[in-house]
């Protein structure tokens, strides 16, 4: 008789076993995971927030063998010669230590003929003066109850000055005097605010006053953080009055007649930069900075810094076809080496010619004919030799001075709060323009001179990229200069940044000082730079302070 529920087989037994045990396994896995999740006997303990910090979070050495670790709380933090010096380079350097703070006086000075030339019209008579303890100048401060201060010799604050061109310059050329800024008639590229006792015709009345009176006043503004805490920010505003070429005359004036107060004239102010590390930047191999351009953003990270490409005039000396190099140095990196920098603000700043510029800053110009006219002082930018004001040596000390300060090393790097700064900094995308670190080259002559050795193959950290980037209409100066816009400035260098009110406790941050704190100068960040102040602003007060922290540890 057939069995009508036959019995499985020995595999067919073994098949359901296991069916079965891995069914009640999945049972019990599923009845875990239940419990687990309503807040059973699993382990609900969260997990730690994995946080990745940047590989620049614990580095100390910021100018690589040139930095100093013997400046942290000093007011000289700054003017420390790099340590890597040879003894003859340690020499030359000291001596261009004294070479920058010599002040100059009026020429003819028959007892110190090696000092004489000042002006006849400047913005001040030593380096010094604007780059204090080679930092940061003096923010000039409106007392309570003025409206305004007329700028003297207590700033190192100045302005450039120039005619709107007719279109946009793109392609430096001989014939468009490679994009360079257009001179004001009777005045040129930079506005002289002080002068020698008879600079001017109306002296009398008008004593140590060059080209025009200038005015700083401040207009005020409140920023409001999502947490309902608020920052006043000043921005300078400045007048320019009274210019040789009409006394008296103002902006307000009926029928203006100064070539200066024309309608197409534009102002830039410019602020005394640090003077520390620039030997460094100097060394940076183009290639390495042109890595960085990204004019069409395509990357789309809303950042597309460009390159400055300006007249340079140690290639011009030399005979090159083509004078025209890569701006590194100034506000809109409107200069190509430490050399053009240094002694075109000796010329510039001071009236002080040099083997480089030996003409008078205002050779030409109305007011340098009259004054030697009506003076008969021989101030025509040759010594009674013949020779520039300054000498070869002299001014050869100060180039090498500024190519050789020492960069101050970083402090509280094990700080927890600076370490989540650096997190923070890189989070904002900070380092979008702010580029931590290169190398620089191995060899080979920098700005028409041969390298220095010890700023060879060096590993260094400056946070800049080197290039323009547009940073807004807030800070926007509306001039042209070079390939450079008016909206655009170079990424700042923040190495030592911390040590700047160390150094000079009345200093101020950006081109011209309206920001008397670092978290002011991030917020005053527009255009390219928008995104990371918003991020910024949206950060809780602790972290705020934390990225504050961070960049005081530069």
């Amino acid at each position: 008789m057939t069995d009508k529920h036959p019995q499985p087989n020995r595999s067919q037994q073994n098949s359901h076993v296991g069916f079965r045990k891995s069914l009640l396994s999945s049972l019990v896995l599923l009845s875990v995971a239940s419990l687990t999740a309503c807040g059973g006997s699993g382990d609900d303990t969260p997990k730690p927030e994995q946080k990745i910090y940047p590989a620049y979070t614990d580095i100390r050495a910021s100018g690589g063998d040139t930095t100093t670790f013997d400046a942290s709380e000093s007011g000289h933090g700054f003017s420390t010669p790099a340590p890597n010096l040879s003894a003859d380079e340690l020499a030359l350097h000291l001596e261009g230590d004294l070479s920058f703070e010599t002040a100059f006086t009026t020429a003819p000075n028959s007892a110190h003929p090696e000092l004489d030339g000042l002006g006849p019209v400047f913005n001040n008579a030593d380096c010094n003066s604007c780059h204090q303890r080679d930092g940061r100048n003096s923010t000039p401060i409106v007392p309570a109850g003025k409206s305004r201060i007329k700028l003297g010799s207590e700033a190192g604050i100045f302005l450039r000055i120039s005619k709107a061109p007719n279109e946009p310059c793109t392609i430096g050329t001989a014939a468009n005097d490679y994009c360079a800024p257009i001179p004001v008639p009777d005045f040129g590229g930079q506005l002289f605010h002080r002068g020698v006792l008879q600079a001017r015709d109306d002296w009398q009345q008008n004593q140590f006053i060059g080209q025009a009176d200038v005015y700083l006043s401040y207009e005020t503004k409140q920023v409001i953080y999502s947490d309902g805490s608020s920052v006043t920010l000043k921005k300078p505003v400045f007048d320019v009055e009274n210019p040789y070429d009409a006394p008296g005359e103002t902006k307000a004036s009926s029928n203006l007649t100064s070539n200066l107060l024309q309608d197409d004239v534009l102002m830039g102010w410019r602020n005394g930069m640090p003077v520390f590390g620039l030997g460094l930047l100097e060394a940076i191999p183009e290639a390495d900075i042109l890595a960085n351009v990204d004019a069409a953003d395509s990357n789309n990270d809303g950042i597309s810094g460009r390159a400055n490409f300006v007249f340079d005039a140690v290639k011009a000396k030399a005979g090159d076809s083509n004078p025209v190099s890569l701006g590194r140095f100034g506000w809109k990196a409107n200069t190509p080496s430490v050399r053009v920098q240094s002694l075109g603000a000796l010329r510039g700043d001071m009236g002080i010619t040099n083997p480089l510029f030996p003409d008078e800053s205002i050779a030409g110009t109305a007011l340098h004919n009259s004054y030697l006219t009506r003076t008969g002082f021989v101030d025509t930018g040759a010594g009674v030799d013949g020779e520039p004001e300054a000498s070869a040596e002299f001014s050869d000390s100060v180039v090498f001075y500024a190519e050789t300060l020492a960069v101050p090393a970083r402090r509280n790097v094990e700080n927890s709060d600076v370490r989540e700064g650096a997190r923070l900094f890189e989070q904002l995308n900070c380092s979008g323009c702010h580029t931590p670190s290169f190398v620089t080259q191995a060899s080979g002559d920098i700005g028409g001179s041969e390298m220095i050795a010890g700023h060879k193959s060096q590993t260094i950290y400056p946070f800049s990229d080197m290039l323009l980037h547009d940073m807004g209409d807030e800070l926007a100066d509306g001039r042209p200069d070079f390939l450079a816009d008016g909206n655009e400035w170079r990424t700042r260098p923040l190495w030592g940044i911390g040590l700047t009110q160390t150094v000079n406790p009345q200093a101020g941050f950006l081109h011209d000082g309206r920001a008397a704190t670092l978290e002011e100068a991030i917020l005053w960040h527009g255009g390219e730079a928008e995104k990371s102040q918003q991020d910024f602003m949206v950060l809780t007060a602790e972290e705020r302070a934390q990225v504050i922290d961070f960049l005081m540890s530069l």
